[in-house]
């Protein structure tokens, strides 16, 4: 396993090759033989540094994201975030699913961070790689600390997640938005039992989803959804869009902002070998509809966000709005990778 490849500068901040981000001699494997954890691998690493820059050429509206894992037991079928674990020599199918690097020194190093006269308080954003409340995130419990150490520091920061487990830090993110800028997102692209079933195994269904943003709502935290992905030929009817889009506002998001899915090398081989054995009969009009790229067409983009937004203005609800609280209307990779062009969420 290359952990060796994973550089960081001195500054702990950018790419520019000085010390490796993890080192070899630090690492620490793990299995659990317990029903949530079977099959699953973890790698404990101790991280040189935990604040990353998000690439200069991103359209993101932040510069900074804290990653403490790496894989996801999500296994989202599409996840963008898979290409990430060909960096380690790890498989970017099964093994991006059940081969998780945890930075288990992750809430330390950021309070350290923060405390250092070189950071500005800048915002922070996480889920933006992999999910930070996926179930590793139940046994070594990263994000109470991380949590900790921005509410301390009055440092703005915004999640995106479909994991449920945000609810057992409600008190702190309650505590943080009281001091801070505090964004949460849930995604949540469908709201059909089969497909989720099928196309995010390891996830919270849609509904649990949901009552999560109904309890944060109800608590005082305003929470957008990132409906994503919309998924071409399968979640993409107008009947289905509208009862996403419906059970989003029943929910309480205080928006809802669509994201079609697109493939990205990596994650476009995994989704596309899903496909053939569910429904083989769309695979060539998949190959159609994305023979120019990663994306899905233009015109195709246009035409879900136009739908959703109809639906989320007859529903009460919107798009993210200048003054709301900080939402991730797409993904990136963290900066402890190569990039190029733009990139997708890995949650969706």
């Amino acid at each position: 396993m290359r952990w060796e490849n994973l550089t960081v500068e001195s500054d702990g901040h950018s790419r520019t090759a000085d010390v490796a981000l993890f080192g070899a001699d630090a690492v620490t494997t793990r299995t659990f033989d317990t029903p949530e954890f079977r099959g699953i691998t973890f790698h404990e690493v101790r991280a040189r540094s935990i604040i990353n820059r998000v690439p200069g050429a991103s359209r993101m509206p932040f510069e900074w994201t804290v990653n403490p894992y790496r894989g996801c037991s999500h296994a989202c079928v599409y996840c963008f975030a898979r290409k990430s674990h060909s960096y380690l020599d790890l498989d970017t199918g099964l093994g991006f699913d059940s081969q998780i690097v945890v930075k288990v020194n992750a809430p330390d190093l950021l309070r350290r961070q923060l405390g250092s006269r070189r950071w500005l308080g800048e915002h922070i954003a996480m889920g933006t790689n992999v999910d930070c409340y996926q179930r590793a995130e139940g046994r070594y419990r990263l994000m109470p600390g991380i949590l900790s150490a921005l509410r301390d520091h009055a440092n703005p920061f915004s999640i995106l997640t479909k994991g449920t487990l945000i609810l057992r830090d409600l008190d702190l993110l309650v505590q943080a938005s009281e001091v801070t800028d505090v964004g949460i997102s849930v995604s949540v692209g469908f709201t059909d039992p089969a497909l989720w079933r099928t196309v995010e195994p390891g996830t919270p269904s849609p509904e649990r989803r949901l009552d999560a943003v109904r309890t944060l709502t109800e608590h005082g935290i305003d929470v957008g959804v990132l409906m994503a992905p919309v998924i071409p030929f399968l979640s993409d009817h107008p009947a289905q869009l509208r009862a996403t889009v419906r059970a989003i506002a029943a929910s309480g998001a205080t928006s809802v902002t669509p994201l079609v899915l697109h493939l990205r090398p990596g994650a476009r081989e995994w989704f596309m070998a899903w496909l053939g054995q569910h429904h083989p009969h769309l695979v060539r009009r998949y190959e159609r509809l994305y023979a120019e790229g990663a994306y899905a067409p233009k015109w195709y983009q246009r035409r879900i966000t136009r739908q959703v937004h109809d639906l989320a203005q007859e529903y009460g609800i919107g798009p993210a709005r200048a003054g709301m609280p900080r939402r991730i209307p797409e993904p990136v990779e963290s900066a402890d990778e190569p990039v190029s062009g733009p990139t997708q969420l890995s949650l969706i």
